[in-house]
Order: structure tokens, then C-alpha cells, then sequence
């Protein structure tokens, strides 16, 4: 009998002997977050519009805030609005802003509605008076810090029609009407 309870007691530590070594946790890596509180964009027209303005973007929540005004749109018009991979507008048709801010190689789509480009946001609209209000919450993205996600110095871009959010890679949203760099100020 002793050697009956012995082999059992034997075989149970074999088995715990046996028994995969319990795993470290993952290491836990934060989310990226902004560094800068504030960026300005002067929008300056392109493509021979009369398309400008003014916004400001600051830090919010899981991405930022974008606010301001966009003015000489055709009144009641609604226009695709995104942020570009690199803030340089120095080409007459704002071309050398490149493509849509892609950290991720998403294709492109309607933000906050699946699989989406980190810089496509929503259309904006004109008023009657050919001014869009611009406020919108950018989601995914910092503001300074140089993540993958950061879109300090890249551009916002206003295009000729509305970004039907289904075309790749960009919406057809047709011609650069303006673009700004995004520039941090403090």
C-alpha cells in the first residue's frame, strides 16, 4: 500500500513537473499621446479657387479637435476634408501634400464607419454664405510626439466635391481647392 500511494504521489509531481511554465504578462505599451497643445492651419487656395482659411486642432480625448472656418466654397456645397501625409502645399494644386495621412495602410473609408484612413474625416458643407464651420473630432490620431499617428506637420486639404467614402484610395473627391500645413504653436 505504501508503494501504491508512492507511485501516485510520484506521478503527481511528474505531471506538475510536466505542466507548462506559466507565461509572463505582456508588457503593457501606452498608447501614444499628444505632446503639443495647440496647431493652427492657414489654408491657402490651390488650383486656381479662391478656397481659404482658418482652423485651429488641439489634443481631445482618444484624437483631436478640429475647429475653424473655411470660406469662398460654393455656397450649400459639400467637400472632401482630410488630412494629407505631408505638409507641404508649395505645388499649384496642392499635389505635393501626397496622399491621405495612411499610418496604418487602411483603405480609405468614412471615419468612425469601419476601416478608415487616420486622416479622413467627414465632408464639411458650406453655408449660404460659402462658408463651412468646421467642427470635428479627429479619432485615432496625436498632435506632436512623432508617434506613427502624429499629424504635426503634415496637411489638411479641401477638395472640389464630397468624398463619397467608398473610392480608393482617395474618395474621388476631385481637385486640392486649399491646403495648410498643420503647425504646432504651442
Amino acid at each position: 500500500m505504501r508503494k501504491a500511494v508512492a507511485s501516485i504521489a510520484l506521478l503527481g509531481l511528474a505531471a506538475c513537473a510536466s505542466a507548462p511554465p506559466e507565461r509572463a504578462p505582456e508588457p503593457v505599451i501606452p498608447a501614444p499621446v499628444s505632446t503639443a497643445q495647440q496647431a493652427v492651419v492657414a489654408l491657402a487656395s490651390a488650383s486656381g479657387s479662391r478656397v481659404s482659411g482658418r482652423l485651429e486642432i488641439a489634443p481631445m480625448g482618444d484624437g483631436v479637435h478640429v475647429a475653424g472656418e473655411v470660406g469662398g466654397l460654393r455656397p450649400l456645397g459639400h467637400y472632401g476634408f482630410h488630412v494629407h501625409e505631408r505638409g507641404d502645399c508649395s505645388a499649384v494644386d496642392a499635389s505635393s501634400a501626397g496622399g491621405h495621412f495612411d499610418p496604418t495602410h487602411a483603405p480609405h473609408g468614412r471615419a468612425a464607419h469601419g476601416a478608415h484612413h487616420a486622416g479622413d474625416m467627414d465632408n464639411i458643407e458650406a453655408g449660404a454664405d460659402g462658408v463651412a464651420r468646421v467642427n470635428v473630432h479627429l479619432r485615432g490620431v496625436t498632435l506632436g510626439g512623432a508617434a506613427p499617428n502624429d499629424i504635426a506637420g503634415r496637411a489638411v486639404v479641401v477638395h472640389a466635391d464630397a468624398d463619397d467614402y467608398r473610392s480608393q484610395p482617395a474618395g474621388n473627391a476631385g481637385a486640392r481647392l486649399a491646403c495648410g500645413p498643420i503647425r504646432v504653436t504651442r
